[in-house]
């Protein structure tokens, strides 16, 4: 996604929000599911927009003899053990990483990103009044936000919001999603997994309810879904 488009995208999830009054009084479902339809695609061009976790992951045994092959990486804002082989890069919110950004990072790479609690109660502190009180949630709510499930406002700020959160995983086709627990950690894994090339998109709260996202390039397909929890198993936020 270019940085113009992912403007794009989060505006109009902002100002649907603005809106509220007005929708919530002349709206209607159908209408609402046009406007996005209109606006962005459909589940045919966007097969992301009808998908949702369908797998529950709770408390995975890892392998602590793989994370021992692992390096470790050290940011100001993180730590993570994660392959040898891979480039890790610290991200901000502010600089956009998302679908089919041209990045210099050839080879696998891995892009981590650390939020404090509530950032993105922060940032859209109107949720509060539907009920949505933690960062958790408004995550929750985007991973499981359907088009063809739409009803009101809300539903349709988590669909556009699903398209601007979610990176590029290769053919949305072959996408799957999952629910996660992992000892203190709590989360959702979205990933493609194809013949040359693995996505992983890892969206962590631990227990002080600070916010990560991993999103890993794997180049190759050296990974798969057990390696990638034993490597988010691992990150920490930084002393």
């Amino acid at each position: 996604m270019t940085s113009k488009k992912f403007s794009k995208y989060l505006s109009i999830a902002i100002a649907l929000l603005c809106a509220l009054a007005f929708v919530v009084k002349f709206g209607t479902p159908a209408l609402l599911r046009a406007y996005i339809v209109t606006g962005i695609g459909d589940c045919q061009k966007t097969p992301l927009f009808c998908k949702a976790p369908l797998e529950q992951i709770k408390d995975p045994v890892i392998d602590k003899e793989y994370i021992k092959g692992l390096a470790l990486y050290e940011f100001p804002k993180l730590t993570v053990f994660a392959p040898k082989n891979f480039t890790a890069v610290q991200e901000r919110i502010t600089k956009v990483y998302y679908k089919r950004v041209k990045r210099p990072h050839r080879g696998p790479v891995i892009y981590l990103l650390y939020q404090k609690p509530d950032f993105f109660m922060g940032l859209f502190p109107q949720l509060k009044k539907q009920g949505i009180n933690s960062d958790y949630e408004f995550i929750r709510r985007i991973m499981y936000a359907r088009l063809d499930n739409i009803k009101n406002l809300i539903d349709s700020f988590f669909v556009i919001m699903k398209g601007v959160f979610i990176p590029d995983l290769g053919s949305e086709n072959n996408i799957a999603m999952a629910e996660f627990t992992l000892g203190s950690k709590k989360g959702f894994i979205n990933y493609g997994l194809g013949l040359k090339d693995n996505y992983f998109d890892c969206n962590i709260i631990d227990s002080r309810a600070g916010f990560f996202k991993v999103y890993i390039k794997d180049r190759g397909a050296q990974l798969d879904l057990n390696k990638v929890l034993a490597i988010i198993s691992t990150i920490e936020k930084a002393p």
